[in-house]
């Protein structure tokens, strides 16, 4: 879908040459591609900021709306359609970080510059996010209607009449939102607002945001008299960290407020051209050693659960003097047939950098599964240099195989290997992109044994590609080996999402995390079972909810890597200016997800959508929806006025409520074990409509085959006045289908004369 998008957008470009904006304005060009060593055409054409598009599937209606000029003619139609990127005349961006997380706002207005005034275009809205983005919502402001998106219950979304085409509603990639607001007039301005979450990357006591924020050129509106303001608004609550620091930015901001763990930032410009950098601030806690705290709130009066909620978070420090632990790792890897191609080469290359960071005092195993297993040893090997370089060539000779995919073998067989460790910390890294029929039993066994294990048990820590592995199967086995989860559905991440697993856990600095209260308390409900580790790469935050009253006095207790007991006291303090829901929303869906998936507990499912549907949170329980309000309407209501309809009393439907259109499925599913017994090869979802030839020959086999001299196709009507009832199925499933197949209308033109 990505490949096609670009060259959409490409073609959109070379068809938008034809707009004429008058002597003293320029006329809009296609860029000049870069170079494909320094970056592909696809990525190219890629939205690198949120983009609106205009879809056209008919060439003869690109114009300037203002000052319509003769053009010539055009044949045929695009197929598929071009997208025109509209021009921008305003861009606000509000940012609001919480810890780790962000929340971003991105509002602008969008001119339907590229259709006549007398016509009308599907507009295209792009929405690229930054690290673990989330989309939030999408609202659309129109002279005569405005849209906005909205998550319902499954149950709801049955009922739902009207459902979007996959390119009309959904992710292009995994981190790029599209939304299609349907037939905007030519010379509309369009007013957007664009919300989403993501997360701050950490690294040696330091904070890192990047927003998607650079526009290209060929946005920016060719009058060159209209205003373009630019401002962006950047406000940062650390929640109890003090002696924060600013480190950088990528624009000119000025401090507006300080104010202990809180301080905001203002830009505001007129350019001439908008941002062409993405947005980007960093921000460091002056403080070198672990600290930790605890965040109290009450839930606000819509959320479903009453109880209130708590946030503990760690952080690691910024200095890396504190000894690491030794290390015993265990690489389990997926080498069924799917993995053929870049899932395996791109994980070889992973393990193969990760084993060079290893020192000559860890050890290290790898196992290949697919129905049957196969070790590199039969026993821990240490981390020498001949013995990396043995594995490597090991690793490199393994292919694909056909076969069922088996993971409860190769993990019993990694966790044997690691079950008589003493001194250091046992890792299990389990990489797959397949589902499994047993997986509950899998989680079952595995936390039995865990629980049985002692202090510094084996950490499992998972990686999932593409969606047909059951994505909650490989959290929840994390969450039970106290390890970490990712995965990723885009190809192109697969290495550098692995290495970063690796990198984190590779890094631990405290293991075995306990809080006090937790254990002895019967009214805190922790929503993570077992606290994972504490590595140098990323704040370790754990959630939940309480009743009554909260301990006054909290202690974390660990063990470091020179395996010295550790202590902390942790400050509490009553959030006020936190929305803690909304922060901790993503984190509570996903782990409540995947612990209603193990139980198969509708309450938790029940708690899940309801808790999506407040939060604006995409879930496994709830679909989004697309909600077209007309104005019109509304004003009549305002008005008092009512419309008056004679219809079956028993089919009325509120005029003046909203039209909803179901958008295909955001969340990524609990697996596919039909895929993973074909090995089918992982990769972002899409599916294929069918070709437009094959369509056409198959809803025309049927037709009477005479060729109209003044047609280019088949014409079913037989160019006559009289049509029969399959000829008249097969039209409608042209009109309807094929819509952009260009000759129909000429069809007309032969009504009641022979064909020849």
């Amino acid at each position: 879908m990505a490949e096609d998008f670009a060259k959409a957008v490409e073609d959109g470009l070379k068809l938008a040459k034809r707009i004429h904006l008058g002597k003293d304005k320029a006329v809009m060009t296609a860029p000049k591609p870069l170079s494909p060593p320094v970056r592909g055409l696809a990525d190219y054409y890629l939205p690198s900021a949120p983009m609106v598009y205009a879809v056209i599937s008919d060439p003869r209606f690109v114009d300037n709306p203002d000052f319509p000029s003769y053009q010539p003619h055009v044949y045929g139609r695009c197929d598929p359609p071009a997208l025109i990127p509209l021009q921008m005349s305003g861009v606000d961006l509000e940012v609001n970080c919480y810890g780790d997380t962000a929340f971003v706002q991105i509002s602008g207005k969008w001119r339907v510059h590229c259709v006549m005034g007398s016509h009308s275009c599907d507009c295209r809205i792009a929405v690229p996010m930054g690290n673990q983005g989330s989309i939030l919502g999408v609202e659309v402001d129109l002279p005569k209607k405005s849209y906005y998106t909205e998550l319902v219950g499954l149950e709801e979304s049955k009922c739902i009449e009207k459902i979007a085409i996959p390119q009309d509603g959904g992710f292009m990639k995994p981190h790029i939102f599209v939304l299609t607001i349907p037939q905007v007039d030519g010379g509309t301005n369009m007013s957007i607002k664009l919300r989403w979450s993501q997360k701050l990357l950490y690294n040696d006591g330091q904070f890192t945001l990047t927003v998607p924020f650079s526009f290209p050129e060929y946005v920016t509106p060719a009058v060159r008299k209209i205003s373009k303001k630019e401002k962006i608004q950047l406000n940062v609550n650390s929640g109890i960290v003090t002696g924060i620091l600013c480190k950088a930015t990528s624009h000119p901001l000025k401090e507006t407020k300080r104010h202990a763990e809180k301080f905001s930032f203002l830009y505001e410009s007129e350019v001439l051209t908008w941002s062409k950098t993405d947005f980007s601030f960093s921000y460091s806690v002056s403080s070198s050693n672990m600290l930790g705290g605890v965040l109290l709130q009450s839930p606000p009066l819509y959320d479903h659960d009453q109880r209130d909620m708590f946030c503990v978070y760690l952080l690691p420090g910024s200095q890396k003097s504190t000894e690491v632990f030794k290390k015993e790792v265990v690489f389990v890897i997926d080498i069924t047939d799917s993995m053929q191609g870049r899932p395996l080469e791109a994980t070889k290359n992973a393990i193969s950098s990760a084993m060079s960071k290893l020192g000559p005092e860890d050890s290290f195993n790898i196992i290949t599964f697919s129905s049957e297993t196969s070790l590199f040893s039969t026993s821990m090997e240490l981390a020498s240099k001949e013995a990396i370089e043995r594995a490597t060539t090991w690793l490199s000779t393994k292919s694909t195989v056909e076969g069922s995919t088996c993971i409860s073998i190769p993990l019993e067989h990694a966790y044997e290997m690691l079950s008589n460790t003493s001194g250091s910390i046992p890792m299990i890294f389990l990489i797959t992109d397949g589902a499994v029929e047993d997986e509950r039993n899998i989680c079952d066994q595995m936390e039995k044994r865990l629980k049985n294990s002692g202090s510094l048990c084996p950490r499992i820590h998972t990686f999932g590609i593409g969606s047909f592995c059951n994505h909650y199967f490989l959290r929840m086995l994390a969450m039970i080996g106290r390890g970490e989860f990712d995965a990723v559905c885009d190809l192109d991440l697969i290495d550098n999402r692995i290495q970063k697993l690796f990198s984190n856990a590779f890094s631990t600095v405290l293991a075995d995390i306990t809080v006090d209260a937790f254990n002895d308390h019967e009214q805190i409900e922790v929503y993570s079972s077992r606290i994972p580790d504490l590595s140098f790469e990323s704040p370790l935050t754990i959630c939940g909810r309480y009743e009554g009253s909260f301990p006054n006095t909290l202690k974390a207790k660990g063990i470091l890597g020179d395996l010295s007991s550790f202590v902390m006291d942790l400050k509490i303090v009553r959030a006020k200016d936190i929305p803690l829901d909304r922060v901790l929303a993503r984190q509570e869906i996903d782990l409540l997800t995947a612990q209603a998936w193990l139980w198969e507990n509708k309450q938790l499912e029940q708690k899940v959508a309801q808790l999506s549907k407040v939060t604006c949170n995409i879930s496994e329980y709830t679909r989004m929806v697309l909600l077209e309000k007309n104005k019109i309407d509304k004003a009549i209501e305002s008005s008092g006025a009512q419309k008056v309809k004679k219809t079956d009393p028993h089919k009325i439907k509120d005029p003046l409520a909203p039209r909803k259109t179901l958008l295909q499925s955001l969340s990524v599913g609990f697996g596919d074990l039909t895929a993973t017994a074909e090995n089918i090869r992982p990769g972002f979802k899409e599916p294929k409509l069918p070709d437009a030839a094959e369509v056409f020959l198959k809803a025309t086999s049927n037709c009477c085959g005479r060729m109209c001299n003044r047609c280019c196709c088949m014409c079913c009507i037989q160019c006559c006045s009289k049509m029969n009832d399959q000829c008249a199925i097969v039209l409608t499933q042209i009109f309807t289908a094929l819509a952009f197949i260009g000759c129909i209308e000429c069809c007309t033109l032969c009504c009641g004369q022979d064909g020849q």
